[in-house]
This record gives structure tokens, sequence and C-alpha cells, in this order.
């Protein structure tokens, strides 16, 4: 796809040279991507979130989030940095939205792109999720992978779906991929940090725990168990292969974060969560790759933000990881 311009523009300073640019200066299109980077990818999308009885308006997300981002400071380095566009979700059909997803995502990871996925409502996950472990399937047949989902929510988003069809909503991810992990005598791994006991059923917390669940609850969540919170995920992190992050935008206070579909009475501030990001992207495995493969953020609603608060709060959280992406790796063989 053509970059648009339209949506990547913002301030220049020429007079400060390269370490004066920013990312309108250096994102490119995935028709580029000649070197690994950074892809990100447009999941324009709410039909989950219509069939979880929520406020729709996530669809716009993607666009908003770039054009916040378009105008930060470039702190990079050598990074690249590609944008691959949107897939929408026009007809209805979640299903295929999610599946062109898995293939895109799947797509990138075979040449060595880290996807960065800007969601749509949480229905993105089930995407997201089948695209890594697609990748991971194909690139070492007849071994079960440790795939770790790391969710920064206020929901767990472990609803059964229903339906005859049992199609899935955005309430359902989670549920969805403990289904398919059993279906191929997968472990299932799962963290879901700063969820609100207000805003989940008994029955979700009895189904959390049935399924070993690691639970950080909002009230928990503080300056104070900071620490004890960190060694938790670093514990969660070592026993990994691979990483998938994804960031629910609310798990915010509302005052924060108010274009969401669900706003957070409590929530969790933003900078103990960026500093977890920080561990996240730090953790490495015994040959020094990156065990984070594939990151998301889900559920912002334009429609409903006030001076682009939530959609710039999103934007940092993307300035956020690919600041922590753009620190070296050690030397490692490349393999598809």
């Amino acid at each position: 796809m053509t970059l648009d311009r339209r949506i990547w523009q913002g301030r220049t300073d020429p007079e400060d040279g390269e370490l004066g640019q920013r990312f309108h200066q250096k994102v490119k299109s995935a028709e580029d991507a000649k070197t690994p980077g950074v892809m990100l990818m447009g999941f324009a999308c709410d039909e989950g979130v219509a069939c979880n009885k929520g406020r729709v308006g996530a669809y716009g997300a993607p666009v908003e989030i770039r054009k916040m981002l378009a105008n930060l400071p470039w702190h990079h380095g050598s990074l690249a940095l590609y944008d691959n566009g949107d897939i929408h979700c026009d007809d209805h059909d979640l299903a295929r939205a999610q599946t062109l997803l898995a293939n895109q995502i799947a797509e990138a990871l075979k040449y060595k792109q880290f996807p960065l996925v800007l969601g749509g409502g949480h229905e993105v996950a089930w995407g997201s999720f089948q695209g890594l472990a697609n990748y991971v399937a194909q690139k070492s047949p007849g071994i079960t992978p440790k795939i770790g989902i790391i969710n920064f929510d206020a929901h767990f988003d472990l609803r059964t779906p229903s339906g005859a069809s049992r199609a899935g909503s955005s309430g359902t991810p989670f549920s969805q991929i403990a289904e398919h992990c059993q279906k191929r005598n997968w472990p299932f791994h799962y963290a879901c940090l700063g969820v609100s006991r207000a805003s989940n059923t008994e029955a979700l917390f009895n189904k959390a725990e049935s399924l070993g669940v690691l639970v950080v609850e909002d009230t928990d969540f503080s300056a104070a168990n900071f620490t004890a919170i960190e060694d938790q995920i670093s514990t969660f992190l070592a026993q990994m292969d691979a990483i998938y992050l994804t960031i629910d935008m609310d798990v915010f206070p509302a005052t924060t974060a108010p274009g969401v579909s669900a706003p957070a009475a409590h929530g969790v501030d933003y900078s103990l969560i960026e500093q977890l990001i920080r561990t996240i992207t730090d953790a490495k495995d015994s040959d020094g790759n990156r065990k984070l493969k594939l990151a998301d953020i889900a559920e912002l609603n334009p429609r409903y933000d006030i001076d682009n608060h939530t959609s710039r709060l999103a934007a940092r959280l993307v300035w956020t990881i690919t600041r922590s992406l753009s620190t070296p790796e050690e030397p490692q063989g490349v393999t598809q």
C-alpha cells in the first residue's frame, strides 16, 4: 500500500538534521520493507464490540493513533518503521477479518518484522494470537510452543462464544485462545494485569482460576506493590519461549483514558504499565533473542475521546514499545 501522507504529517526541524526528526519522517510503506523492523498494522473493526453490547467507535482508532504518533520525536536510532495499512471489517464478517490479520502477522514474523497492531476492539486479540501461533507452528513443527499472553486490561475477556456459529466478540478472545490451545494439546499461559473485580462477574473470576490465569487486580496495582508484581511477571516471562503483549486502553482510569468502549472507574496508573513494558521487552532467551514477538493496542474509541487524550496515550504506548525495541539484540542467526 502507498503511505497515506494525509495521516503521516507533522512538524519538521531541518535545522536539527537527523536528530530533529519525527515519526512521520521515518515511517515507510510496507512495500519498502527491505530490512527487519517494526511493522504497523491497523485493525479497523468494532464488530466484536457491537456483538459484546459495547459502545462502538473503535473502528476509527488506527487512523487516530497514527495521527498522534506522527509528530512524536524519533529517539529510536536505526530502527526501521513500516506501515502496512488497515484491515477493514466492513461486511460484519469478523472471522474473515481476524484471519486476514493472522496471515499478515505470520508473514511479517517470517521476514523478521515485529508486528505492532493498532486496533480496533479487543477481538483483535484472537486474530493476533492466531498469527503468532501459526508462525510458531510452521517454524518449529512438532514442538509444543510455550506462548505467554500478557494482557493489561480491566476485563478478562474470557466469555464463552455463544450461538450456533460460536462467533466471537471483544469479550471472548482469550476463551477462544484457550480452546485453540486445548485442541492442540498446547499449554495456555495467560496473565491479566489490572483486572477489575467490579467489571467482571464471579463466574469469570472462577473461569480464570480454573485456567490458571495469572491475575493482578487493579486495586493491588500500585507503586507500593510494584516490585512484587514485577517479580511475578519476570517469573512468567522466564517460563515462556514467546510473548504476545496486548494492551486494552480501558485498563487506564477514565480520567486518563475517556475514549474507550468501557471506561474504568479505578484503572491503573500509566507509569507503572510503562515500567512493566520495559521489563517485558527486555526478556531474552538463552540465545539472546527477544521473547516479545507481537504487540497490539485495543479498545481506543475516538468517538468518545476528549481532546485526543486517549489517542495520545495510545500513541505514547506505541512510542514506548518501539523505543524499547530499538535497543539492539545480541547477534543472532536469521531463521525462517
